[in-house]
């Protein structure tokens, strides 16, 4: 089966809350690789980093729409917790803060 089938048949039976929750453990190993990593290593680093700044941002812009389902204050709270995430990775590309406050 080709990777692109795969993707279309798990796209099928995965909910979007299970697709959420993927990729949250996806980038959460990810960014705990990359924690690991020399610090000098600011590809392997940047990329996870970025990963997860893509993720929030993409978060927040679905909870902006009208048409999101969730509570206002949830809306708010996620908001407010990406624009959190992309100040904080700002920082931690340039070692000026810790990748782990993104972990956990």
């Amino acid at each position: 089966m080709s990777l692109r089938a795969y993707q279309q048949t798990a796209a099928r039976a995965e909910t979007s809350r299970e697709t959420e929750y993927r990729l949250f453990g996806q980038v959460t190993r990810a960014l705990m690789e990359a924690a690991k990593l020399d610090p000098s290593d600011l590809r392997g680093r940047a990329d996870a980093l970025d990963w997860n700044r893509r993720m929030w941002s993409a978060f927040a812009t679905d909870c902006g729409a009208p048409e999101n389902g969730l509570p206002e204050s949830l809306r708010a709270s996620i908001i407010s917790l990406a624009i959190w995430v992309g100040k904080h990775t700002s920082l931690a590309i340039r070692g000026q803060e810790d990748i782990q406050d993104l972990i956990e």
